[in-house]
């Protein structure tokens, strides 16, 4: 009886205390191997997503999930052609729609346009890329290198820091000349 009455004395109420241990926790949501995400609007598929592990960690206050062994995203434009992203990883904020992409970064378009990063920025709601890493483009009439690139979806607002390589120029005939 004695050991009784000592032992209920000894314990505590640790509720408050595993609380707290747990407020600091990072542990993930969930894991899944080998998904296929399809992001539809309108019964329109926009993107399909693959991936060979996805780590969903949407239970913490800055929700975001991470694809720790790469992905791989085929985007359908309006007219349904294909455009392909690779890369070795992958984190997409889920507050911001940001998304970041690392590692051998690959964007190939439907009309054979290349551009090669280490780092690529996606940001879902504007529809538009961004990176400070070096990059290399190459298409039909460019085929260059530069530091920096900031460019809407479909490339025809782009901006670049320095820029090397070869750019394809066409210029009205002189009039002055012929004369």
């Amino acid at each position: 009886m004695v050991f009784t009455i000592a032992l209920l004395f000894s314990c505590e109420d640790n509720s408050e205390a595993l609380k707290e241990m747990n407020m600091d926790r990072q542990d993930p949501l969930a894991t899944a191997s080998n998904i296929r995400m399809v992001y539809t609007d309108s019964l329109r598929i926009q993107a399909v997503l693959t991936a060979p592990k996805h780590v969903d960690f949407t239970n913490l206050s800055f929700r975001y999930a991470e694809f720790p062994e790469g992905l791989k995203v085929v985007f359908y434009d309006d007219l349904g052609n294909e455009n392909e992203v690779l890369a070795d990883y992958g984190i997409l904020y889920d507050e911001t729609k940001l998304i970041d992409l690392k590692g051998n970064v690959k964007l190939k378009s439907h009309d054979g346009s290349i551009l090669t990063t280490n780092q690529l920025f996606w940001d879902s709601q504007s529809e538009w890329l961004f990176t400070e890493q070096p990059f290399t483009f190459n298409d039909q009439d460019y085929n260059f290198d530069a530091l920096r690139l900031d460019t809407n979806r479909d490339f025809s607002k782009f901006q670049t820091g320095n820029l090397i390589g070869t750019i394809s120029v066409s210029e009205p005939l002189d009039t002055l000349k012929q004369q």
